[in-house]
């Protein structure tokens, strides 16, 4: 099945890992065979990494767009989502954790990255409520 994006002006992605941009207009890029695209928005710089949550994303992400060396990328992965699975006792959260974790054994590191972001919006939640004063439960 065709994978089809609508492109905002001068946005950009990667795709197979070549940067690609937009133009000056909005456009649409149908690709007829599998690739690994990812959009600007869900590109993750190494320095970004700063948080376990996002050390968990990042290496999922280089799985998915270096998926030739995954392997490189798999043990930073395992280690990262272990020592977050240790802390969290959300079960919502640790259920996400599993899936995230059979997606990538599974290879579906797309859908690993995208369940990922889950986790990242858990922690920015949990680390605003600890700035904000209010009570941050563990669950």
């Amino acid at each position: 099945m065709p994978l089809k994006l609508s492109l905002k002006p001068s946005e950009r992605f990667v795709l197979n890992g070549a940067v690609v941009q937009n133009g000056d207009r909005r456009g649409v890029l149908i690709l007829q065979n599998k690739a690994s695209v990812l959009r600007e928005k869900d590109i993750m710089q190494e320095e970004e990494a700063t948080t376990p949550a996002r050390h968990i994303y990042f290496p999922v992400m280089m799985m998915y767009l270096d998926e030739p060396n995954a392997l490189r990328y798999h043990d930073e992965f395992v280690r990262r989502l272990s020592e977050f699975m240790s802390v969290i006792r959300n079960p919502d959260i640790l259920a996400d954790c599993v899936a995230i974790s059979k997606h990538a054994m599974a290879r579906e590191y797309y859908k690993a990255l995208m369940l990922s972001r889950k986790l990242i919006e858990y922690e920015d939640e949990r680390l605003s409520d600890v700035a904000s004063g209010v009570s941050a439960d563990r669950g």
